[in-house]
């Protein structure tokens, strides 16, 4: 993404912050997975959404007003003995030159600087909980300024959170946020044709999740959480990630998969049958989540507020339950009652973003947030039918069917940014094996 986005958003936060104040925002560090190995290093999302610095054991500031450059990173400088092993680092002269630094110092000097770049500051915004090491570190520096006041140091008179302004920015994205959402959507679709094309009975689940991620990498990116490649019973365990099973014929496959491209997440979820023909049962429940998704995907426009896709998809969910047999009694009164949790445990969406399950709050003054353009949700509605359901003809048993795209509100309505995937049931058992 071109540093220009980067700087965009940091002037954005600033005029928010106002001149007096100072922002400070740790990114990520190396994870160990065991002994020396690490885990790949994802940076912290906030502080990408930031500085778009792609490496570890860094620290962004921002001071409006500052003469001497409003935006410091503190970053690993250049050691070219470790360099040989993990490759180059930017060092805090790349920070400048590379990634829109107005000052940058080494990590190890923060201790020295930060304290005199909050002092005399009014207002410090941070986000507490994230970094509990930097928490203590942060405290300690006010301290140390406190301990200063009869010198005549001057400390800060608020402490504020800074994920209250970030996270409300992070809500609504950009036109370069809004093409990296449709190329992970783009990659993500090719992963899910290519695993249902690939499925058959006998396979195991790890067999179609290694179709998904070699699609993935092939294109240059990552998953952007485990997937779930969920067989027979197993679609009916919302989290379902062993992916183990061997598929038998007659059974569905709900695969909920989705990557990261520059660090932005797509989310899809698609059930199709193992043989490629589902069975009168299976065909009612998708048709019914199907419906049901259609409705919530038609309540995401401006000016309609968060819960409307799932008011709509609960109630169409609620009258096919009914016209299914699996419930009985009058659909309004049902869902007064909830009665279609038992089936339906779920909401009908997230926000969609940098993280999978983005930020952003859902309500405001204890009441839904309205939809407006730029947000981007996902739309999943499904039913989970347990194999050990009581008082359940053993012929719906064990069916679980989700069905998911990414969502972006737009100024006339939406645009479904996984529609290019077919959902129609007789499409999809023509792609199943093909």
């Amino acid at each position: 993404m071109d540093q220009r986005e980067f700087a965009r958003r940091r002037r954005q936060l600033m005029r928010m912050m106002g001149e007096g104040a100072i922002a400070v925002v740790p990114g990520a560090g190396l994870r160990y997975r065991s002994r020396d190995v690490e885990y790949p290093f994802r940076q912290d999302s906030d502080f990408h959404y930031l500085t778009g610095f792609p490496e570890p054991d860094a620290v962004a500031v921002l001071v409006p007003g500052r003469p001497q450059g409003e935006y410091v990173l503190f970053c690993r400088e250049r050691e070219p003995d470790k360099e040989v092993w993990t490759g180059p680092r930017a060092g805090p002269e790349g920070a400048c030159e590379h990634y829109g630094a107005d000052d940058a110092f080494p990590i190890g000097d923060i201790d020295d600087i930060l304290p005199g770049l909050i002092e005399g500051c009014e207002r410090v915004y941070y986000t507490m909980g994230t970094y509990p090491d930097f928490d203590r570190r942060m405290i300690g520096y006010l301290n140390e300024l406190r301990r200063r006041v009869r010198a005549g140091g001057r400390t800060p008179e608020e402490f504020v959170a800074l994920d209250h302004l970030l996270h409300d920015m992070r809500l609504y994205k950009s036109r370069a946020e809004l093409r990296a959402m449709r190329e992970a959507a783009r990659i993500a679709m090719g992963a899910h044709r290519r695993a249902m094309a690939a499925c058959r009975p006998g396979l195991h689940e790890h067999e179609i999740e290694a179709e998904l991620l070699y699609e993935f990498r092939r294109h240059g990116s990552e998953p952007a959480y485990p997937p779930i490649v969920a067989s027979g019973p197993n679609a009916c365990i919302l989290h379902y990630t062993a992916n183990d099973r061997r598929m038998e014929d007659g059974e569905l496959l709900l695969i909920d998969a989705g990557c990261e491209r520059a660090c932005y997440a797509s989310d899809i979820t698609r059930t199709f049958p193992v043989s490629g023909r589902f069975s009168p049962e299976q065909r009612a429940v998708y048709e019914l989540v199907l419906e049901a998704q259609e409705a919530a995907i038609a309540a995401v426009r401006p000016g309609n507020h968060w819960n409307d896709p799932h008011d709509a998809a609960v109630r169409v969910l609620t009258r096919g339950l009914v016209r299914l047999g699996l419930l009985s009694g009058r659909p309004a009164q049902l869902v007064r009652k909830e009665a279609y949790k038992r089936f339906f445990m779920h909401r009908t969406g997230h926000w969609l973003g940098l993280d999978v399950h983005d930020v952003g709050d859902y309500k405001v003054d204890e009441e839904w947030r309205l939809l407006e353009p730029g947000m981007v949700l996902t739309v999943e509605p499904g039913l989970y039918i347990a194999p050990d359901a009581r008082g359940v003809r053993k012929r719906w048993r064990g069916i679980g069917v989700r069905i998911e795209d990414d969502v972006a509100v737009t100024a006339d309505g939406c645009e479904v940014l996984s529609a290019a995937l077919p959902k129609d049931p007789d499409t999809v058992e023509a792609m199943v094996g093909a």
